[in-house]
């Protein structure tokens, strides 16, 4: 019988560093075959994690997020296109009214579409422009036709504009949304100046048309018609969720998306190498390891299965470097430290859930707890989570029915994902240089592993000490 061991098992041992700055270090990774990020961290694909906010947050700090499927597929949709739009050299496809649209209607398409200009079109053909500012002092009654800018006194672009000519026109002319038009008037697409203000930053995660990257979750059943909505809508990659990866269910799922779509997909969660093997054999382009050692999942308790994480992200790596297929290694970090030491044993990214909860950009309210501030996190095999699906899906049935395999609980409040990031990626790169290496790939084949006992972790820990 083996011994399985995780993260607080080991350390990693320091190695001579030629590292001057920890700027000098690359991080670099392959989210999938294809996909790379330049910071390897991934928001988990929970209810109380990562919705439009957090992908958009994580994907401008280098990382990626995964939207999660606890939610209508129209829902789900809307979370990956408000993610794809969030940052555009060119908005192709700009929101746009009619010119009896009223103002009620107006008002009630920038505050869900979450923007703050519409275009005011009749058969694709411009006719004037509504902004915020036009409808602040407007009354019930009105109509496009009577608050908008009219075509005749707005500065246009044609599909010729570069974003160097767009800035030109919109410093010249004082203005903040520059439509794009054809030689009949046809609105072609849309720059704004908050749009090359907030031009991503180099370690950004963009495509080919440099939008933000987003990837979607997707079950085992039913999954062909959620599948095809979010490819329209541009997703990324997809990542089939199931708990149990290694299964009749999830290798069918996989075998038919990878037959019927030519995109990126991600299975998990496995635990062992014959799971890693099996999903590489049916076509995955990256694999999530991890069962039971997330905060809030009490699998292990409830199946009595589990591997230790740093020897399933080991077993799982021993397989899947051969085939060159990513591995994330899916819960249990706690800390920096973690996710030095699950990259250092092959992993090619680390998920997050529990750290990335208490954010400014993770769903839910700020509540207040014994006077601190909090957010509430939930297993998506628990209660609450499968409960709120079958609402969701109009399923009646027993709360016993459900044999919970999550927990929820409360996360300190933790402010902008942003400033978690750069913690965990300075962390990161530290480690990185510790090991005597200069990139993830150089820590990986020179990390040296040593087994610790527990007085070595609590000695690992501030000791000795009255904490203030």
């Amino acid at each position: 019988m083996r011994t399985g061991i995780t993260f607080d098992d080991v350390l990693l041992v320091p190695k001579k560093s030629s590292v001057i700055s920890r700027s000098d270090v690359e991080t670099e990774s392959n989210l999938t075959k294809k996909i790379k990020l330049k910071v390897p961290i991934i928001s988990s694909n929970m209810d109380t994690v990562t919705e439009s906010e957090m992908a958009i947050a994580m994907a401008r700090s280098g990382g990626v997020g995964i939207i999660h499927r606890f939610n209508s597929i129209e829902e789900q949709v809307e979370q990956v296109k408000l993610v794809k739009r969030a940052e555009n050299r060119i908005i192709k496809e700009p929101y746009r009214v009619s010119l009896n649209t009223t103002l009620d209607e107006i008002k009630y398409i920038m505050k869900t579409k979450k923007v703050h200009s519409l275009l005011v079109t009749e058969d694709n053909k411009l006719q004037g422009i509504v902004t915020e500012r036009d409808i602040r002092f407007k009354h019930n009654g009105n109509t496009a036709m009577t608050i908008m800018t009219p075509r005749e006194k707005l500065i246009v672009g044609n599909e010729n504009t570069d974003l160097d000519q767009a800035k030109e026109l919109l410093d010249k002319y004082r203005i903040e949304k520059l439509p794009l038009v054809d030689k009949s008037n046809n609105v072609i697409g849309m720059i704004t100046s908050k749009d090359i203000l907030n031009q991503t930053s180099k370690k950004a995660t963009i495509d080919k048309n440099g939008h933000l990257v987003v990837g979607a979750a997707i079950g085992v059943k039913d999954y062909i018609n959620r599948a095809s909505a979010l490819i329209d809508a541009g997703v990324d990659f997809l990542v089939i969720d199931i708990a149990h990866g290694h299964s009749d269910l999830a290798l069918s799922a996989l075998k038919s998306i990878k037959s019927k779509f030519d995109i990126e997909v991600i299975v998990g969660n496995v635990a062992t190498a014959d799971g890693t093997m099996e999903l590489i054999e049916n076509g995955a382009d990256g694999i999530k390891v991890g069962v039971g050692p997330g905060s809030i999942c009490i699998t292990r308790i409830v199946t009595g299965s589990g591997v230790p994480q740093l020897t399933a992200i080991l077993d799982s790596v021993s397989v899947a470097k051969k085939y060159g297929v990513p591995i994330i290694a899916d819960g249990g970090i706690k800390n920096s430290g973690d996710i030095t030491k699950a990259l250092a044993a092959g992993a090619s990214t680390v998920m997050l859930g529990s750290l990335l909860a208490g954010t400014d950009e993770s769903p839910g309210e700020v509540l207040v707890k014994d006077g601190k501030r909090v957010k509430i996190i939930r297993g998506m095999a628990g209660y609450g989570a499968n409960m709120s699906k079958q609402e969701k899906e109009n399923i009646r049935s027993d709360i016993f029915d459900i044999v919970p395999e999550g927990v929820e609980g409360l996360v300190a409040y933790k402010g902008p994902t942003n400033d978690i990031i750069k913690q965990l990626h300075g962390g990161l790169k530290s480690g990185i240089s510790y090991c005597g290496a200069h990139s993830i790939q150089g820590m990986q084949e020179n990390a040296e592993f040593i087994r610790i006992t527990g007085s070595g972790m609590r000695e690992s820990n501030s000791h000795d000490i009255s904490k203030i």
